[in-house]
């Protein structure tokens, strides 16, 4: 395996810290929260300022969880203004490496590839990365941490569990750090790719620590976990063969839609929201020329009431609008139940090129085509004009939330 010197920059919490820069506040001394109050106080909290952090406030929780003592300065989230703020630290990343040594890993995280750059710019790893950092800082005003690796692994390890330590937010892991620094961490949780159910698992079987995975026989790890107990195995011992310039392409393409209702709903009312959700999805379908052969559809109940998830395989591909409806509010009238329902979500998978349009012999041609032509239509003019520019007449009914939902990024305000 070759050797390389990979850095995971993050930007430190970013929501808030933008915010923070945008009202003029210090993010170290003032308590700004980025959560939207109106949603009550089950809203959850995406970023606190780093002096909230200091006061051993997580990043992630309820408002009504906050501490009662601090007077908040509440931040309604902008997805639209952050997405800038993350291009702008992108910029500065392309400023000193080329494109494809960037591997964009979330809106504040990013890892870079410096192998081939130090030699040029004659610096160490450590001095590259403090040199980028700082003009992040001198360009954008946030305040970036980084992680360094002779891999993606290494590099997140460093960021996740040693940056914060440092007094430069910088920290570095080699292979030849991991019996001293890889080893030693427990809990397993917090290592990067293994969540609190596969800790669960992994302590059932007494392995508690990095090593204790690392020390284990590869086949049983194998045997009890698949491809996922190699990964583990092989992470524990300091190997990661990913490459920054390998981009990742699905075999299976689908594409997947979900929201959490502000309010229970009753059965009657969630068919608006599911009639606007098809609509979305299938708009996003037609735009990017594809057509789907398997619809899903997910109901949950509020208050711990189950729910449901279906899936339906349609006789041909299709992009028609009214036919995925018709198909998803045949899984919904099948197992729906009279329970107040808070989540619902939609995935169609199994997508293909739309290079034709199969007309149903059971249906009048002309009334297909017409009722195609105009869904493009439609496409066309909330592409041009927004998303609320044409919609159904049930986005006037008082359960309808398409309207505010056109009006946000990722689930939150623009």
């Amino acid at each position: 395996m070759k050797k390389r010197v990979i850095a995971v920059i993050d930007l430190k919490a970013f929501y808030s810290y933008v915010e923070c820069l945008d009202r003029g506040l210090d993010p170290w001394k003032e308590p700004l929260v980025v959560a939207d109050k109106d949603r009550g106080t089950n809203t959850i909290v995406l970023s606190v300022s780093p002096f909230l952090k200091k006061q051993g406030i997580p990043s992630r929780c309820r408002i009504k969880e906050l501490p009662k003592k601090y007077k908040y300065i509440y931040a309604v989230p902008r997805m639209e203004r952050y997405l800038e703020k993350s291009a702008q630290v992108i910029d500065v990343l392309y400023h000193f490496v080329a494109e494809e040594d960037v591997h964009v890993y979330s809106i504040d995280e990013a890892f870079v590839d410096l192998t081939s750059y130090l030699k040029y710019y004659n610096k160490t790893p450590l001095q590259m990365v403090t040199t980028i950092i700082n003009q992040i800082k001198e360009e954008t005003g946030l305040q970036a941490t980084a992680g360094i690796g002779d891999n993606f692994f290494l590099a997140k390890i460093a960021l996740d569990i040693y940056a914060k330590k440092e007094r430069n937010g910088i920290a570095k892991v080699s292979v030849n750090d991991i019996k001293e620094k890889l080893w030693p961490i427990s809990p397993l949780s917090k290592v990067w790719s293994i969540g609190p159910r596969m800790e669960a698992r992994l302590n059932k079987i007494g392995l508690f620590t990095v090593k204790d995975i690392a020390l284990s026989n590869l086949d049983y790890l194998r045997d009890k976990f698949g491809v996922i107990g190699e990964q583990l195995w092989r992470h524990a011992n300091g190997i990661d063969e990913a490459d920054i310039h390998e981009k990742y392409e699905p075999k299976e393409h689908s594409l997947s839609l979900s929201q959490v209702l502000f309010r229970d709903y009753n059965k009657n009312e969630a068919i608006t929201i599911v009639r606007e959700m098809v609509d979305t999805l299938a708009s996003r379908m037609r735009n990017e020329n594809k057509m789907t052969r398997v619809v899903a559809l997910y109901v949950g109940y509020s208050k711990n009431l189950g729910g449901f998830a279906r899936r339906s395989t349609l006789l041909a591909p299709t992009d028609d609008t009214e036919l995925l409806l018709k198909a998803i509010l045949e899984i919904y009238h099948m197992y729906i139940k009279d329970l107040p329902i808070r989540n619902i979500g939609l995935n169609f998978g199994g997508l293909l090129e739309s290079t034709y349009q199969q007309l149903n012999m059971f249906e009048d041609e002309k009334e297909q085509i017409k009722r195609r032509n105009l869904q493009k239509t439609m496409d066309k003019l909330q592409t041009k004009f927004g998303k609320n520019s044409v919609l159904r007449a049930s986005s006037l009914l008082e359960e309808s939330t398409i309207k505010d939902r056109n009006n946000f990024i990722g689930g939150h305000r623009k």
